[in-house]
């Protein structure tokens, strides 16, 4: 797998990839696979298919296939299919052949991210789908789970949507906690303002139409509306775009499949869904054993 397919998954590098890979497979692994030793001879060689139960988006085809390649260099992983591809129950997505002991040990992390993985694309697809025709961006949020950003996120981009920021240091977000502590959202701007370079953009959390007329006033990039009613949306996109057509208007808060279109319809220029990478099903996704070459039976 080379650097470049790395870097667009999320993983940075090769290196600092297969050392997550590693310390994920020792969780797993411990002392060993007891049961693959007590159970299959040494030498004891597979084919074994990998193929989805259920239909779904992939994502996550070049980790697994780097989860195989950590286990044991020898395994020869082979895709059937690529991230982003729609597949449909029963599709194989591919081979791994090699040492069945070495199989069966990258077996679960690998079904575990491509599962999860998956999922999160499934789910962000069926999102995206809903706001077809409108020109509103769905994005992601820092609302995924500890040590797996970079790859839940790579996994929303497979899906068809955006990334929002990928932690507390790419932008500035004043939500109600920052204007509570800071005494106010000009306070808060004003003060982000002095101490950031020119080029990260300030975003501010409002509730009300009053905190849209403040945040206007003191010159914010981005503004939030979080949780107003589809009226009174309108109302603030209609004010903001009158007023600063450059501000970029982001929706959040209640946003399902079921009201994702309308809040699209409302104007504004990104929505962005927490549960997408927090509230997803995994997609089901099954490696068997089906041939092998030599040894006992697997």
């Amino acid at each position: 797998m080379n650097e470049a397919t790395l870097s667009a998954v999320g993983g940075g590098s090769a290196d600092t990839l297969s050392a997550q890979i590693r310390a994920w497979l020792a969780e797993d692994i411990g002392t060993g696979d007891i049961t693959s030793w007590a159970t299959i001879p040494a030498g004891s060689r597979s084919k074994a298919v990998i193929h989805v139960k259920e239909t779904g988006i992939l994502a996550g085809m070049p980790i697994a296939r780097l989860v195989f390649q950590v286990v044991d260099a020898s395994l020869v992983f082979t895709p059937h299919a690529a991230d982003g591809d729609a597949v449909a129950k029963g599709t194989i997505i591919a081979e791994v052949e090699g040492s069945t002991h070495s199989i069966l040990t990258g077996e679960r992390l690998a079904l575990n991210l491509l599962q999860r993985l998956s999922g999160i694309a499934t789910k962000t697809r069926a999102f995206v789908d809903a706001m077809e025709g409108l020109p509103a961006r769905l994005v992601d949020t820092r609302k995924t789970t500890p040590g797996h950003r970079l790859l839940e996120k790579y996994a929303v981009r497979v899906g068809g949507g955006f990334n929002h920021r990928f932690g507390l240091y790419d932008a500035v977000m004043i939500k109600d906690n920052h204007i509570k502590g800071s005494g106010g959202i000009t306070g808060a701007v004003e003060a982000a303002r002095r101490v950031i370079p020119h080029t990260m953009k300030i975003e501010v959390e409002t509730e009300s139409i009053a905190q849209v007329e403040e945040a206007l006033a003191c010159g914010a990039d981005i503004i939030m509306l979080d949780n107003m009613t589809h009226e009174r949306m309108r109302e603030a996109v209609a004010i903001i775009k009158s007023r600063s057509p450059h501000v970029i208007v982001e929706a959040s808060g209640n946003v399902r499949l079921d009201t994702v279109r309308a809040i699209a319809a409302c104007g504004v220029d990104v929505i962005s869904v927490g549960g997408l990478t927090y509230s997803f099903q995994s997609l089901d996704i099954s490696l068997d054993l089906n041939g092998k070459k030599g040894g006992a039976t697997a």
